[in-house]
């Protein structure tokens, strides 16, 4: 997969932002059903009509979106080629291109072209992407997506995407030398061995997941189900841009998706310059920008292959939105875990376990910087039994699906066995090996 930069005769030539390539990936695009987007009117001086694209003739269509073209040539936009033909490069290129264009301090403009995409997943994007800048909640974590302004050419004219970014204020310009500066701090041989350390603390020893039985491979234990155990892949990123996150992400999602099961079953990325620290504010970073990640995972239904599992060091569930409710990628709700130990038949602990002690399950994702665990579905459904989810009752009358009631009860117990001393101690050694 490769961007190129595309050149129509007469009109003024234009420089195209370098991207870098991605392994083609065979996650379908499927078939997407969104409303028409109504969001912007089209950047180029030229009329269209109120109708929908999509009901026009393959001729008018193909006029009008290489007449758009040409004006956004001429003005001096890049017009870039791509020929990503599957969601995952797609979004790694979508995302490469966005987090290239807003390293820079002025305003930029590009074009991005891809004709083996639909226009529905096109538009899918640009209208969820309005929609996330409407949400302060998560808005207000993510500033640098506020530069951004991302439409279909044309309102879906043709599978082209415009991306825009304002110049960034004195402010941001500060802010963005010293998170440079900040990305410059880290060293990944460091970094992964603490990530190693966390790994073979909690989830090996304390057996947090019973099919890790050391920190290079995973999915021990699950021949019989017909899933072959394979390495570990430990990815790096030093970036502090929710843009080039979702680039790192996608990537590996595509480096995945080309691998079999036997060479690389799991990932593990570090970002340890997402919500670095363990004040709240690191944690909200830190939760929205894993957030986001999901979120169009999910959009494009990735969430039928991959299985996502996030960390932070001060990592908390009741800070993690929906508190009361499911949110992918996290440990279920605090509140759910008494009902769970119960459901598990450990009604004692489920009775004795004071609320500060039900809290220590959040050591579980307590790792010494910020990662998401990337695992193949086959092995989640393998792990989890073909009747995992289950009616889990909260009282009150209130029933919500649950599964993991098994891993979970007994981590909590676990948790509670080891100890808030101990458990902190033991993170605080793992982060100091970064240093």
């Amino acid at each position: 997969m490769f961007l190129r930069p595309l050149i129509f005769a007469a009109a003024a030539t234009a420089t195209a932002t370098a991207v870098s390539a991605f392994s083609p990936s065979p996650i379908g695009i499927g078939s997407i059903t969104r409303q028409q987007h109504n969001g912007r009117q089209p950047l180029i001086p030229l009329h269209l009509s109120d109708d929908n694209p999509a009901e026009w003739d393959e001729e008018r269509r193909s006029n009008i979106f290489q007449a758009l073209l040409r004006d956004l040539q001429i003005e001096g936009v890049p017009l870039l080629g791509c020929d990503a033909d599957q969601v995952g490069t797609f979004n790694a290129a979508l995302w490469t291109t966005m987090a290239e264009l807003g390293d820079q301090d002025d305003e930029q403009k590009a074009c991005l072209i891809m004709e083996q995409i639909p226009v529905s997943a096109l538009l899918a994007f640009a209208e969820d992407f309005t929609v996330l800048k409407t949400q302060n909640r998560l808005m207000d974590h993510l500033p640098e997506l506020k530069r951004f302004s991302v439409s279909v050419l044309g309102k879906g004219v043709g599978p082209a995407l415009v991306i825009e970014t304002e110049a960034r204020t004195e402010e941001e310009v500060a802010t963005a030398a010293a998170n440079r500066a900040l990305e410059g701090t880290f060293d990944q041989a460091k970094v992964t061995t603490a990530l190693k350390s966390f790994i073979d603390r909690v989830v090996v020893n304390l057996e947090a997941c019973p099919y890790t039985k050391s920190v290079d491979i995973s999915a021990v234990g699950l021949e019989n189900r017909g899933v072959t155990p394979g390495p570990v892949g430990y990815r790096f990123s030093p970036t502090t841009d929710a843009c080039m996150t979702m680039s790192v992400f996608w990537n590996c999602i595509c480096e995945m998706m080309g691998s079999p099961d036997e060479s690389l079953s799991s990932i593990m990325l570090s970002l340890p310059g997402i919500g670095k620290g363990n004040t709240p504010e690191a944690h909200a970073r830190f939760a929205a920008v894993v957030e986001i990640v999901g979120r169009y995972l999910c959009l494009y239904r990735g969430d039928a292959s991959f299985g996502l599992v996030h960390f932070h060091p001060a990592y908390d569930r009741c800070s993690i939105n929906p508190i009361n409710g499911a949110s992918y990628g996290h440990l279920p709700p605090i509140s759910w875990l008494r009902a769970m130990l119960k459901m598990g038949g450990h009604e004692a602990e489920a009775s004795s376990f004071t609320d500060d002690e039900l809290d220590l399950s959040n050591y579980q994702r307590r790792a010494p910087h910020t990662s998401i665990n990337i695992l193949r579905m086959n092995q989640v459904n393998a792990a989890a039994g073909p009747k995992s989810i289950v009616d889990l009752d909260l009282g009150n009358g209130r029933i919500e699906k649950a599964s993991g009631i098994t891993l979970y009860s007994r981590n909590a117990i676990r948790m509670v066995n080891s100890g808030n001393e101990a458990l902190q101690s033991a993170l605080d050694a793992d982060i100091a090996m970064q240093s």
